[in-house]
């Protein structure tokens, strides 16, 4: 099966779409980490990425306002460069037991709290749609 040069311009434009998105994103996360460094600058863009994608998500199921390559932009590019589990999980690991055992805690609570308030805010828009 060959592919059409259709698709191929499709998948080129999500790639593109994905690192504009990136690119931001990536950005964004090292501003707020001058401005909030350490373990609350990390929280912070976890929980705020936590917030937006349940938004994204839940926009995209219950209302559906935003175009599909926004959410190749926001949620895939965007969000998935400007939260970092991968730090997260490091300075867990480099924090003392205790430190470490509250940020985790706080990071997971907060993150599933604000993918819910995400959900409500979509939820919100579902009948002004």
């Amino acid at each position: 099966m060959t592919r059409t040069m259709a698709a191929r311009l499709r998948t080129l434009e999500v790639v593109f779409l994905v690192a504009i998105g990136g690119f931001a994103g990536a950005n964004m996360r090292h501003v707020l980490s001058i401005v909030v460094p350490g373990l609350g600058g990390t929280f912070a863009a976890n929980v705020l990425g936590c917030l937006a994608l349940g938004f994204l998500v839940y926009e995209a199921e219950l209302v559906g306002i935003l175009a599909e390559k926004t959410g190749f932009v926001a949620a895939t590019g965007f969000l998935s460069s400007f939260t970092t589990y991968s730090t997260f999980a490091l300075e867990a690991v480099q924090s003392p037991t205790l430190t470490a055992v509250g940020y985790v805690g706080a990071t997971y609570v907060c993150g599933f709290a604000a993918v819910l308030v995400g959900r409500r805010l979509a939820r919100s828009l579902e009948g002004s749609a």
